[in-house]
């Protein structure tokens, strides 16, 4: 913007077709005359003969204009990389956020340029500030614009998609999801018998053992439902045979994962299902998606068992 391109230089922007629009070329050869009668003194003709007020006029309506349009423009290149979402990208820094619009005149939509260049909008929301996407098209209207370019709706919404996704995953990433399976410790029934029979607080739904010890007390159903569920297969008492547990509740229990029953038949089932079939779901990190109520113990049907019988 301050020196003359290097026609050497890669990757700068072509601009023929400005070079070839005779309103463009007539402005740049005389830009210092234009900026100088309609930006100064025009003005300061419209507030000396309208109202008396020439030095206003230059002053207010020409200078401090000038300033604030110029620092106005400077803002898409500095606070619209800084303050605000990225809804459709964020490998780099541009953003979008109202503040920046209202004083751009909607280039503060600024993440959606960058992924989408070509489109003559900025913002695609109807509630979103832009009026200079409003001024385009009313000049479309007019007859003096013509082939306005827009990007694919398929391709922007694929794009926030994306995005959207990827914060989900790195939120994902911050939680705890509990021990994976494949990772657990193997234990045998009569040891898991044991160990709860001595005073560990172990449980196991659907083949996994769960440490509720320091669960037991915040119970909401009370100690004596659950206690009467340690050393035991709770699978159908957790399912339904003694209570419906929420989406939230195996969600809390997979947390307290500390091992598998050998040949306990939902854990071996769970596993065979995850080898043979490829098309599982997995984030951008690698770690297995878990949907609302697809957690291993999310029996559909409780399971009838002597205990919980």
């Amino acid at each position: 913007m301050v020196m003359k391109q290097n026609p050497k230089r890669i990757g700068r922007t072509d601009i023929s077709d400005l070079n070839e629009d005779p309103v463009v070329v007539w402005q740049h050869r005389n830009y210092l005359k234009v900026v100088f009668s309609m930006g100064l003194f025009v003005p300061m003709l419209v507030a000396g003969l309208g109202w008396g007020d020439w030095w206003g006029g230059f002053v207010y309506a020409g200078i401090l204009r000038i300033f604030f349009v110029q620092q106005a423009t400077f803002c898409v290149n500095s606070l619209a990389h800084w303050l605000g979402d990225q809804p459709f990208d964020d490998r780099n820094s541009p953003r979008d956020h109202v503040i920046t619009a209202l004083v751009t005149l909607g280039e503060g939509y600024h993440n959606f340029h960058h992924e989408f260049p070509s489109d003559y909008r900025n913002a695609i929301e109807w509630h979103q500030y832009d009026p200079t996407k409003w001024s385009i098209w009313i000049w479309k209207q007019l007859g003096l614009a013509y082939d306005l370019k827009q990007f694919r709706t398929n391709e922007i919404e694929k794009g926030r998609v994306q995005q959207l996704q990827k914060k989900i995953d790195q939120k994902r990433a911050k939680l705890d999801w509990g021990v994976p399976l494949d990772q657990l410790p193997v234990m045998e029934w009569d040891d898991y018998v044991e160990q709860a029979k001595n005073g560990r607080g172990l449980i196991a739904i659907a083949g996994v053992v769960h440490d509720v010890t320091d669960f037991i007390k915040d119970h909401p159903g009370g100690k004596a439902m659950i206690n009467s569920g340690l050393g035991k297969d709770a699978t159908a008492m957790f399912n339904g045979g003694v209570y419906y547990h929420s989406n939230a509740a195996h969600n809390l229990l997979s947390t307290m994962r500390v091992g598998v029953i050998r040949g306990g038949c939902e854990v071996e089932i769970w596993k065979r299902s995850q080898k043979e079939s490829s098309d599982y779901v997995r984030d951008s990190t690698g770690q297995r998606v878990i949907r609302a109520g697809e957690q291993v113990t999310k029996i559909p049907e409780p399971i009838p068992t002597a205990d919980a019988a």
